[in-house]
């Protein structure tokens, strides 16, 4: 725990629970879950779009400028996507 817990043990944990109340655990893997869900969305998003881009600059299809802002669109995209679990 990591109010009474040793210094020792709280840094070599991977989880610490700060309030000292185990009940919030289940909440805490609903939310560890639902955080790789939303980590995979934005990757495979942000490899697609690229994939996208490389291939259409390969083609004489698109400009550095239109990469550069599709590259800006997904960062953003994800930032947005990832602020879902904040809720």
């Amino acid at each position: 725990m990591g109010g009474l817990g040793s210094q020792a043990a709280i840094e070599v944990a991977d989880i610490v629970i700060m309030d000292d109340m185990p009940s919030e655990v289940p909440r805490v893997m609903r939310l560890a879950r639902r955080t790789q869900h939303i980590v995979w969305q934005n990757i495979g998003f942000a490899l697609a779009v690229k994939s996208l881009f490389i291939t259409f600059g390969a083609l004489g299809m698109a400009t550095m400028w239109e990469a550069v802002f599709a590259d800006v669109g997904v960062t953003l995209i994800a930032v947005f996507n990832a602020m879902r679990l904040l809720r």
